[in-house]
């Protein structure tokens, strides 16, 4: 069986709250501290029937992956429900993670610890959960360890029990990575996979989601959601040049 029961109304929640999870709205009469970070109250709800699509199988499903163009909020609605479940206490933690691949140029040996050296391949994901939590809150998450971002060459050898994870930019995943982050999923989590299959940085013939999600479409248990040009929310310029390019 593909449903389940324990994310019941995270989209209604998404497209009904400002806070994912919760009833709080920022006011000005609600203290000198409260609300000061208000990227989070920006309200999700979908933009496009595909983005609706996504967000129901994001809820219905433990695993999930979407397919589609740049610029069509992959990303952005699989950490907004993430950040959703976390607050509602469905899941413990979130799990983030995405491989450490250049977009076609060599930036060399990067300055700094290993935190320095991956933090701008992992920048998309801070932004994303930045905008949704606030940056404050982020990191006090990320102190407690409610909240994780790491390459996928980290994930190897463990199993998420209680977690959400966003396997983001996966059209830069060989067929391997892929399978082995897949295996990952343990009880009581929820997995999406994002990419562009049409953008891939590796060699061509490497990339392994095209052939991950044709395999796994025939699982009653997993949805793979396509999206198109028509689902992008970007500058319109973006759909136009994407038709051509």
């Amino acid at each position: 069986m593909g449903k389940r029961s324990s994310h019941g109304g995270l989209a209604l929640r998404l497209a009904e709250t400002g806070y994912p999870g919760t009833d709080e709205r920022w006011s000005p009469l609600a203290g000198p501290d409260a609300g000061r970070e208000q990227h989070y109250l920006r309200r999700v709800r979908p933009q496009s029937d595909g983005q609706r699509r996504l967000m129901e199988a994001i809820e219905r499903y433990h695993l999930t992956i979407a397919l589609g163009p740049a610029g069509t909020g992959k990303t952005y609605l699989a950490v907004s429900a993430a950040v959703a479940a976390l607050e509602a206490g469905e899941v413990g933690r979130i799990v983030l993670t995405r491989p450490a691949v250049e977009a076609g140029e060599n930036l060399g040996y990067l300055p700094g610890d290993i935190g320095e050296k991956l933090a701008p391949y992992l920048r998309p994901l801070n932004d994303a959960l930045n905008e949704r939590l606030g940056g404050r809150r982020v990191k006090q998450l990320m102190t407690e360890g409610a909240i994780e971002i790491a390459p996928i060459a980290y994930m190897r050898g463990r199993t998420l029990n209680n977690a959400f994870i966003v396997i983001d930019e996966a059209q830069n995943c060989t067929y391997g990575q892929i399978k082995m982050m897949l295996t990952r999923l343990g009880w009581h989590s929820t997995m999406v996979v994002t990419g562009d299959p049409d953008q891939s940085d590796l060699l061509e013939g490497l990339s392994g989601l095209a052939e991950i999600a044709r395999r796994l479409d025939a699982i009653s248990g997993v949805s793979v959601i396509r999206l198109g040009e028509g689902d992008i929310v970007r500058h319109p310029l973006v759909g136009e040049m994407l038709t051509v390019l």
